[in-house]
């Protein structure tokens, strides 16, 4: 079966197939689905890997964060779990917070047997950093801030080199297709259709919807939308959680997200009077909002300064920062929040299965409950390998034989959904699905012509309250009947408020 290399890899000519049979086809090649490709490929399994661009062009590419895991000789897995419980605000599902706890350690070594060299001390151990919500130092780096980076280059490489993996670059997913009720095939944008025993969709988050944001211009949601239209429950897509630290200024690095270890190593937020007006670890939606409201209050962004700090910890930081006339040393960075992770996505079980027998979700797309209604920061990179690794090995549990999808069913576009969204849908969303919002705008949301932006609405009007990332004006306190509440939907039905075990 051929296979096409990443980046300053061996290429052939695109595999054109139609009625293409794989065991497992996975979409996206991020940190989630490159080592889910990896584990099932390891396994014994023939993987296609679908990518909308090239290998190691993904948005974990940028991911600044580290990996959560408890490493430590004074922490414990019990002791990360209770600062995930903490920071999700009482909406953590904690069977799934266990699980990423207890398995994160596990995931760090088979990362480094699989060639990922991360910071170590001059003794040689794990350099391990600390970040908000963090009650010890448990962040694993891969060259500082450039542990995405150093991650998907390698995870590309082996893939892109494995003989069990066929990796088509360049082809966008536009419908997952079903058959006898369940996931079945994925149907490409030039007509192509990769059927499986598993389909698993690994496609980033939708942070990019919002006109301000951390993310690159395709995280848009494109595979909760493909979920969705397949007849899969999404969840929790109100809980969008912004970053507090985000370049904002009318450089190149505007939009630019300085990590959050950087605040970890002594970086410290003044107000316009120059002024610390809040605690830098505390978890991001307290520092985001705090960040918001100085702004709000000064009409000027905050600043932070780092110049208390190693620049060599963060080479590729600062190294952005001084490319866009910002010298950290020496000088305050304007900052201010912006759109960065979705808590929310498609709904799974403990092993990424989504409520459509066959279909699987792992990253960021997928809404296991873990992060509740905060990301403790860093559980993410930690959370694409401890679930994916799980989706692999499920996914090979599902029937052999797939049900037969006729090359000529549909067309490339037939029921594709609207995946592109326009700059006022993006304005709207910021101004009315912020840091803050009420039940007027959020109204006015619901008509919005995008189907993400009025699904991201409609959860938010159903959570009427105050919960970590989602603020209500008009509900300002946490409600007690939507503890351990998670607000899914599925297409033809309105919200509804489900507890998980």
């Amino acid at each position: 079966m051929q296979k096409h290399g990443g980046r300053g890899h061996r290429r052939v000519p695109y595999l054109h197939v139609t009625g293409h049979q794989t065991e497992v086809a996975v979409v996206g090649a991020g940190a989630a689905g490159l080592y889910t490709a990896l584990c099932t490929a390891r396994a014994g399994a023939s993987v296609t890997l679908i990518s909308a661009g090239p290998l190691a062009g993904a948005s974990s590419y940028w991911a600044q964060g580290g990996l959560a895991a408890a490493l430590a000789d004074d922490d414990t897995p019990e002791r990360h779990l209770a600062d995930t419980l903490a920071a999700g605000r009482g909406a953590v599902r904690e069977s799934a917070a266990r699980v990423l706890c207890d398995e994160a350690p596990a995931a760090v070594q088979d990362l480094t047997e699989l060639g990922v060299t991360f910071d170590a001390d001059r003794t040689g151990r794990l350099a391990l950093g600390l970040e908000g919500g963090h009650s010890a130092r448990r962040i694993v780096h891969a060259g500082g801030a450039a542990t995405g980076r150093r991650i998907i280059r390698q995870l590309s490489a082996l893939a892109a080199e494995h003989e069990r993996i066929a990796v088509l670059e360049g082809r966008r997913a536009t419908r997952i297709l079903t058959a006898d009720g369940r996931a079945a095939a994925v149907l490409l944008d030039d007509g192509a259709v990769i059927g499986g025993r598993a389909i698993v969709l690994a496609t980033g988050g939708a942070a990019a919807l919002w006109i301000r944001t951390t993310n690159p211009p395709g995280a848009i949601g494109a595979g909760l939308l493909l979920a969705h239209a397949a007849g899969a429950q999404l969840a929790d897509l109100e809980l969008m959680q912004f970053h507090p630290t985000v370049v904002n200024g009318g450089n190149g690095a505007d939009g630019f997200m300085v990590t959050e270890a950087i605040r970890g190593e002594g970086a410290r937020l003044l107000d316009a009077a120059g002024e610390r007006f809040v605690n830098e670890l505390a978890p991001r939606d307290e520092v985001a909002r705090a960040v918001q409201r100085e702004i709000d209050a000064s009409g000027v962004p905050v600043r932070l300064d780092m110049r208390n700090v190693d620049p060599a910890l963060f080479p590729n930081v600062v190294t952005a920062l001084r490319e866009a006339g910002i010298d950290p040393e020496h000088e305050l960075v304007p900052v201010s929040p912006a759109a960065h992770y979705m808590m929310g996505g498609v709904a799974t079980d403990l092993n990424g299965r989504a409520s459509l027998p066959g279909l699987y979700a792992v990253g960021e797309c997928s809404c296991t409950g873990l992060h509740g209604a905060n990301r403790l920061a860093s559980n993410s990179l930690s959370e694409c390998f401890v679930f994916g690794a799980r989706a692999a090995q499920t996914a090979l549990e599902e029937p052999g034989a797939t049900p037969d999808v006729p090359d000529d069913a549909v067309s490339p576009t037939d029921g594709t959904p609207a995946f592109a969204i326009s700059t006022e849908s993006r304005a709207a969303l910021w101004r009315y699905g912020g840091l803050e919002r009420n039940g007027e705008g959020l109204a006015t949301l619901a008509d919005d012509p995008h189907p993400l932006v009025r699904l991201i609405a409609a959860g938010a009007l159903a959570r009427q309250e105050s919960r970590g990332a989602h603020q209500r004006r008009d509900f300002p306190d946490r409600s007690a009947h939507l503890d351990n509440r998670h607000v899914t939907m599925t297409a033809g039905s309105g919200p509804t408020l489900e507890t998980w075990s």
